[in-house]
């Protein structure tokens, strides 16, 4: 009987992976980003990611995300990487641009009246976030304390004199007074 690939699988099989330095035998100029970039002036770059950023539905989609609280580090970082990967210019530009397109989307995010905007990824200024944050340590103290407290009641349980002997597939076995 001759399974159908369904392709299901394939997208779930950790096997299916490159080979370590498979990379290295491919033959160059696979990727956009293997090639000369398409432009290599940061002015022409920004013009066209301004007219883009602005277009009526890229200008929703941003709002939307800066609404939702995403920062604007993230989208910006999203941005360069994406025109790297499909050659529009080189890693070095990319570079150069970020600090202009920060600026360009938070002003977009401002001009759309966003309350609660966030730039950078360390930005915690989000009252729930900070609160989330030390209610997590304070439950995590809470535990540890509960497992030492339950630690040191079954150490106390043990009758005086013996000890607690490792258990487990891999412990090591007793040894049996005649074997002595």
């Amino acid at each position: 009987m001759i399974k159908e690939d369904t392709g299901f699988e394939s997208a779930y099989n950790p096997f299916d992976a490159p080979i370590p330095g498979q990379s290295l035998t491919d033959t160059p100029g696979n990727y956009p980003w293997e090639h000369p970039p398409k432009k290599i002036n940061p002015e022409e770059i920004l013009e066209d990611l301004w007219s883009r950023l602005t277009d009526a539905d890229s200008a929703e989609e941003l709002i939307a995300m800066l609404d939702a609280g995403i920062p604007v580090e993230a989208i910006v970082r999203v941005i360069v990487f994406t025109g790297f990967a499909e050659g529009e210019y080189n890693p070095d530009v990319g570079l150069v641009i970020i600090e202009p397109l920060m600026k360009m989307v938070t002003s977009i995010g401002i001009r759309a009246g966003i309350k609660n905007l966030r730039i950078s990824l360390e930005d915690l200024s989000n009252k729930k976030t900070i609160k989330n944050i030390v209610s997590l340590k304070d439950a995590n103290k809470k535990a540890e304390m509960a497992a030492k407290r339950i630690t040191q009641e079954q150490v106390a349980k043990l009758p005086q004199g013996e000890a607690m002997q490792p258990q487990g597939l891999l412990a090591k076995p007793e040894m049996m007074e005649e074997e002595v």
